[in-house]
């Protein structure tokens, strides 16, 4: 039978050898072409230097590709050599996607910078990031009119505040950049428009995240008292994210005293007379007592007609937790799994720093917490490695332990020759 003629698959190159020589020089040859984890790492060190190139093409579309690889790349494992080499490279050409690109980069571009954030950790380079970031994201959340790009420009500030705030000044800085999209007053040149209901949950959890790492309240209880009235309202709207976010902001600021703060303040102050004084503390505590009500209201608020039960539950649990805070003043407990070690929380300020960089860091949350020493600086925690290996990041899991892998590929063709040389050589033992 001619070659032509065999069967599709037929292993014919081991019978039509002379001896099985070749197919076992074959057989070693192909072994060694799999990938090792060195190898996978210059590939990605290589991506991400292409990928880097790839931000001054002109096509929109191109820039956009690469800035989702660098994503991928920045969740999956910790880029601390690519970093080191390009931070400030990478920094300028995302700034310049934010500000000259389409919707798609500009988000994307936001995440990048956040993430190399998270990456360069405390230290130069992360107040070089902040420093030389708030300007443009400042100037690009006045003129967008984006949903999507405003949000995610505010999450990106609110990260780089959070990493490479030196002090409060920064700090308070940043949060009154983000607050003005819900409040324009606080900030001149600035067309009122109003916020959609993604926007403002944004804002209130960015700010509320920021707030988290100042020590005391600096901008007195005028603003103090304009603060809590709008956290107040936003308790009443229909979007249960909003809700969620006020609670939330609402929970901290009882955690941190800073209400209690406001009478010792009040007094102290020697603008107006003591009858404005005496009213400002009437009105404080009598806010303070619609804030509590409202709060036992959401707490066992029931549900309707095309009511999402997920979105109740979280109103219901967050609420439920306020109460109990404010009448025995125990913050709620929480517990996620890292591999075999847990992070625990027990306090509403670590709550929310947790949940605000989950969200932020979604697929590359576990991987940060188990390698970011910065996170593991914030949260006092230690990862366990199992069984004394670290895990594989997700790209190392398709190319090593997927079965369409080109290592699960090869591995199988390399099974198949094996099989094949095996019965070779049985072949040749019984024919002589």
């Amino acid at each position: 039978m001619s070659k032509k003629a065999q069967p599709k698959n037929a292993p014919m190159d081991l019978f039509d050898s002379d001896d099985d020589t070749c197919s076992l020089s074959s057989f070693y040859t192909m072994r060694s072409e799999i990938p090792r984890m060195d190898e996978v790492h210059v590939q990605k060190d290589v991506m991400l230097d292409q990928s880097l190139d790839a931000l001054y093409e002109k096509r929109s579309s191109t820039r956009e590709q690469a800035l989702a690889s660098i994503v991928d790349a920045f969740k999956s494992d910790l880029q601390h050599e690519f970093v080191e080499k390009n931070f400030a490279t990478l920094l300028d050409r995302c700034l310049h996607c934010i500000k000259k690109g389409s919707t798609k980069e500009s988000l994307l571009a936001s995440h990048v910078i956040g993430l190399l954030a998270l990456t360069a950790g405390l230290g130069d380079q992360a107040q070089e990031i902040l420093e030389e970031s708030v300007t443009p994201l400042s100037q690009a959340l006045k003129s967008s009119r984006e949903a999507l790009k405003i949000t995610s420009i505010l999450e990106c500030l609110a990260v780089i505040t959070f990493v490479g705030g030196a002090n409060a000044e920064q700090t308070e800085r940043s949060m009154q950049i983000i607050w003005q999209m819900i409040d324009p007053k606080l900030v001149s040149n600035v067309v009122a428009t109003k916020p959609s209901p993604a926007v403002i949950t944004t804002v209130v959890s960015s700010w509320t995240c920021l707030l988290t790492t100042v020590d005391r309240w600096t901008l007195g209880p005028k603003i103090l008292q304009g603060t809590v009235t709008y956290l107040s309202t936003l308790l009443e709207k229909d979007d249960r994210s909003v809700r969620i976010a006020a609670g939330e902001a609402l929970a901290l600021m009882f955690e941190l005293g800073i209400l209690e703060k406001f009478d010792a303040e009040v007094k102290g102050s020697d603008n107006g007379s003591v009858k404005e004084e005496r009213e400002a503390l009437i009105n404080m505590h009598r806010l303070i007592s619609k804030v509590t009500d409202q709060v036992r209201d959401l707490a066992v608020e029931a549900g309707g007609k095309g009511c999402a039960k997920k979105d109740l539950n979280t109103q219901r649990s967050l609420f439920k937790d306020l109460v109990e805070f404010l009448e025995d003043g125990v913050a709620p407990e929480t517990s996620i799994k890292i591999g075999g070690s847990s992070i625990e929380t027990s306090t509403w300020c670590q709550m929310i720093q947790l949940n605000f960089l989950k969200h932020f860091l979604g697929g590359g949350f576990i991987k940060h917490m188990q390698e970011n020493e910065f996170l593991h600086d914030v949260f006092s925690f230690t990862p366990k490695k199992i069984g004394g290996h670290s895990t594989m990041t997700n790209e190392e899991k398709r190319l090593f332990q997927s079965p369409n892998s080109a290592v699960s590929k090869a591995r199988t063709k390399l099974m198949k020759k094996e099989r094949m040389i095996s019965l070779t050589r049985k072949f040749y033992s019984i024919s002589s």
